[in-house]
C-alpha cells in the first residue's frame, strides 16, 4: 500500500507546520521570560535581605565597640532599682520623683530586669542594643514596602542608603548602647513607620491593623512627650482616613480607635499627675523644656551637621528621591479622583496613601527639629537629633536601582545611573562619617557648652567602656565619697566643695536616733552617685532632677545648657535638718543665708509643693495633685533666700526691726 499526498495536503501540513512552531517560539519565549523574571526577582530580594543584614551587622559591630552606660543611663537604673525594691517608680524612697523622660523606657528596663533577675547594667546594655538594630531593621523594611511600585514594574535592587547614613553618624552608635531611652525611640518609630505603610497600601485593611497602629502611635507620649508631635498626627490621620468595611459603624470604629489609642497615654497621664503631681516629668520642669534659646538651639543643630558634612548625603537623597518619584509620575500618570467628590473625600482617601505616611514622618521630624532648637538644644552631642535624622531617613533607609536589562544603552540612562551614583556617593560619605570625630575638647567642657559625653567619661573615668557602675568610681571624687559615708556612721550630708576637689560633710542634731542618721549625696552626678550607694542614702542634685526644690528655681540665663540651675546648699542644710552653725556647718556656708533659707521654705505654696510629692499617698492627695498639678509645674521660686523672701511677701529674720521714732 501506498501513502500518497496532494500539493494541497502539503500546502496545509506546511501551514500548521509553521503555525505550530510559532507557537513553540513563544511558549519558550515567555518561558524564558519566565525564567529571567524569577532569577531577577530571586537577585532583588537576596541583595535587599543581605542589605539589611551587612547594615544591621555593621551597626552592631559599631555600637559594640563603643559601648557605654552614661551617667544619666544610671539615673534609669536607680529608679528601677527602687521598683524592684518596691518603693515604687522613685529615685529615692519616699520621695515621688519622675527623674526619667520616658517612663516607658524606665519599665521596660523593670521588666526585663525582673524576668532575667541579671545585674541591670548588663539588661540596659542588651535591650538597647537589640531595640536600636530593630529599629534599623524596621525602616528598611518599611522603606522596601514604600518603593515596592518601582520593584514590581522592573528588576529593581533595593540598596540600604538613609540606613547607612544614620548608622554612620558617631553619636548614633554612642546611644546605641548608652543606657538612655533613644534606643527605644527610635525602634518605636520604625515600628510605626512600618504599620502605617502596611495599612495604606494594603486594599481592605482589616480592623486589628487599624487598632494595632493606633494603639502604638499612642505609645508616643511614654516613649517621650516630644514623640506626641509625630504620635498624635499618626493617630489624627488614622481617624480621618476610611475606615475599614466592618459590622460595625464608622463611628464605633473611630471611637475604639480613640479608646485603643488613649488608653496608656491617658490612663498614665491621670496617674502621673495624682502620683507625682505634675502633668510631665520632673526632668521637664528643671531643664525648661517650655523656655526658648533659638542660638544655643543653632550651634547645636549645627553641633551635629558641620563636622560630619551631614548636609551632603541629606541633599544627595533628597535630589534623586525627587527626580525618582518625577520620572514615575511622567510613566504612570497621576491618579485622577472622580471630580464629583469633594475635597473632604479627596483628603480622606489621600490619608491612606504611601504619600501621607512620607509626610506625616518627615514633616513630623522637621517640627521636632525646630522644637529641639526651640529648647536650646542639649549638652550632649548629636543625643538629642537622632530620632530626628532617623525620621528624616526613613523613606529612604533603602535606595531603589532599575536594573538595565535586555538594551546595553539603558545602562546609560539617568533611571540607572543617577541612583547608582547617589548610592555610591551615601556609601562614600558613610564610610568617612564613621571615621570622624566631632569631639575637640577632650576630656574637657566645650565653650558652647556642648560635649561628647562618651569620650568625656572615657577619659575621665580612666575606662574604655564604663558600662558597670564601679566603673564610675575612678570617676574624681567617687571613691571619696563612699570614704566619707563609711567614716560617718551616725549620718549626715556630703556637699562637694566649691573647688570640686573634696566632700565637706554636714553632721546631723543631737540626739542620733538608732541606726543613725541616714545620708544625703548633694552633687550633680546623679547616676554614678546614686548606682553606687545603697538605697537608704538619699541623692538629689542641684539642678533638680530628682530634687523639686531645686527644679522649681529660675532658670539661670547664661548657664550651660541642660545644667542651668543650680540651687545653693544652704537650702539643703534647712531642707535636710542638718545642723546650720559654724564650727559644724561647711566653712563656706553662711549662716546668715542659711536662716534666711528656713524662712523661704515656710513660705505656704513651696510647703503645698514639697507636700505633693512628700506627703503620704492618700486618695485625697491623689486628688489634690491632680487638680494642682498645672499649677506645681509652673510654680518657680527664687534661688538666693532673700530675694524669695520678699516674692513671699515673708518676714526677713536677718532684718533688724525698725527703730521707734
Amino acid at each position: 500500500m501506498s501513502l500518497s499526498i496532494s500539493p494541497d495536503e502539503m500546502l496545509v501540513a506546511g501551514d500548521e507546520h509553521g503555525e505550530g512552531a510559532d507557537a513553540e517560539s513563544s511558549d519558550r519565549a515567555l518561558q524564558r521570560d519566565g525564567d529571567a523574571a524569577r532569577r531577577f526577582s530571586v537577585l532583588s530580594r537576596t541583595v535587599f535581605v543581605g542589605g539589611v543584614l551587612v547594615t544591621v551587622a555593621l551597626f552592631g559591630i559599631g555600637a559594640w565597640q563603643r559601648r557605654w552606660i552614661a551617667d544619666d543611663g544610671l539615673i534609669v537604673l536607680r529608679t528601677v532599682r527602687n521598683l524592684l525594691a518596691g518603693n515604687g517608680p522613685v529615685f529615692n524612697a519616699g520621695e515621688r520623683v519622675e527623674t526619667n523622660t520616658s517612663a516607658a523606657w524606665t519599665y521596660v528596663i523593670w521588666f526585663f530586669g525582673w524576668v532575667s533577675d541579671a545585674r541591670l547594667e548588663y539588661v540596659s546594655l542588651f535591650v538597647a542594643l537589640t531595640l536600636s538594630l530593630l529599629a534599623v531593621v524596621f525602616a528598611m523594611v518599611g522603606s522596601a514596602r514604600l518603593w515596592r511600585p518601582f520593584t514590581a514594574t522592573a528588576p529593581t535592587l533595593l540598596l540600604p542608603a538613609g540606613a547607612l547614613v544614620y548608622i554612620a553618624v558617631p553619636p548614633a552608635r554612642d546611644y546605641a548602647t548608652s543606657g538612655l531611652e533613644n534606643c527605644l525611640v527610635i525602634f518605636w518609630l520604625g515600628v510605626l513607620w512600618w504599620l502605617l505603610l502596611r495599612w495604606s497600601q494594603d486594599e481592605k485593611p482589616g480592623l486589628a491593623q487599624l487598632l494595632v497602629a493606633g494603639f502604638w502611635a499612642g505609645l508616643c507620649w511614654v516613649v517621650r512627650p516630644e514623640m506626641t508631635v509625630i504620635g498624635g498626627l499618626a493617630l489624627l490621620m488614622l481617624f480621618c482616613a476610611p475606615v475599614p468595611r466592618t459590622r460595625l459603624r464608622p463611628v464605633l470604629i473611630r471611637a475604639l480607635l480613640v479608646a485603643v489609642g488613649g488608653a496608656v497615654p491617658v490612663g498614665y497621664q491621670i496617674w502621673r499627675m495624682g502620683y507625682y503631681g505634675l502633668p510631665y516629668p520632673n526632668t521637664a520642669v528643671a531643664k525648661e523644656a517650655g523656655g526658648a534659646k533659638w542660638g544655643q538651639g543653632l550651634k547645636y543643630l549645627w553641633d551635629l551637621i558641620g563636622p560630619y558634612y551631614l548636609w551632603i548625603p541629606l541633599l544627595i537623597l533628597v535630589v534623586v528621591t525627587a527626580v525618582l518619584l518625577r520620572g514615575r509620575r511622567r510613566t504612570t500618570g497621576a491618579t485622577v479622583v472622580a471630580a464629583e467628590a469633594g475635597r473632604w473625600v479627596r483628603l480622606r482617601r489621600w490619608l491612606r496613601s504611601p504619600a501621607a505616611v512620607v509626610t506625616l514622618m518627615v514633616g513630623g521630624g522637621l517640627l521636632l527639629v525646630l522644637f529641639n532648637m526651640r529648647v536650646g538644644g542639649d549638652f550632649m552631642h548629636g543625643r538629642m537629633l537622632l530620632p530626628q535624622l532617623f525620621c528624616l531617613l526613613l523613606p529612604v533607609s533603602v535606595l531603589p536601582v532599575r536594573l538595565p536589562v535586555g538594551d546595553r544603552s539603558a545602562w546609560l540612562r539617568w533611571s540607572f545611573a543617577l541612583p547608582l551614583i547617589a548610592w555610591l556617593g551615601t556609601a562614600g560619605w558613610a564610610l568617612f562619617a564613621a571615621n570622624t570625630t566631632a569631639d575637640t575638647s577632650g576630656g574637657q567642657i566645650s565653650a558652647s557648652g556642648i560635649v561628647d559625653e562618651r569620650i568625656y567619661y572615657v577619659l575621665n573615668s580612666g575606662h574604655d567602656h564604663p558600662v558597670l557602675a564601679e566603673d564610675y568610681l575612678d570617676y574624681p571624687r567617687m571613691r571619696a565619697m563612699l570614704q566619707d559615708i563609711a567614716a560617718t556612721p551616725d549620718g549626715g550630708l556630703l556637699i562637694n566643695s566649691p573647688s570640686f576637689m573634696m566632700w565637706y560633710v554636714a553632721p546631723p542634731p543631737l540626739p542620733i536616733p538608732p541606726g543613725g542618721y541616714g545620708h544625703t549625696v548633694y552633687f550633680l552626678n546623679l547616676g554614678m552617685t546614686s548606682m553606687n550607694v545603697p538605697l537608704s542614702v538619699r541623692v538629689i542634685d542641684q539642678e533638680g532632677l530628682a530634687y523639686p526644690l531645686a527644679a522649681h528655681t529660675d532658670r539661670l540665663a547664661d548657664g550651660r545648657i541642660g545644667h542651668d540651675k543650680n540651687l545653693y546648699p544652704d537650702w539643703v542644710i534647712v531642707d535636710t535638718g542638718m545642723v546650720d552653725q559654724h564650727p559644724w556647718m561647711p566653712w563656706f556656708l553662711d549662716e546668715k543665708w542659711v536662716r534666711q533659707a528656713r524662712t523661704a521654705l515656710s513660705c505656704p505654696a513651696t510647703q503645698d509643693l514639697l507636700a505633693s510629692y512628700r506627703a503620704p499617698l492618700t486618695w485625697d492627695r491623689f486628688k489634690h495633685n491632680v487638680i494642682q498639678s498645672l499649677h506645681f509645674a509652673k510654680y518657680r521660686i527664687d534661688r538666693v533666700p532673700k530675694y524669695e523672701i520678699q516674692r513671699c511677701r515673708l518676714v526677713d529674720p536677718t532684718t533688724p526691726p525698725p527703730v521707734p521714732n
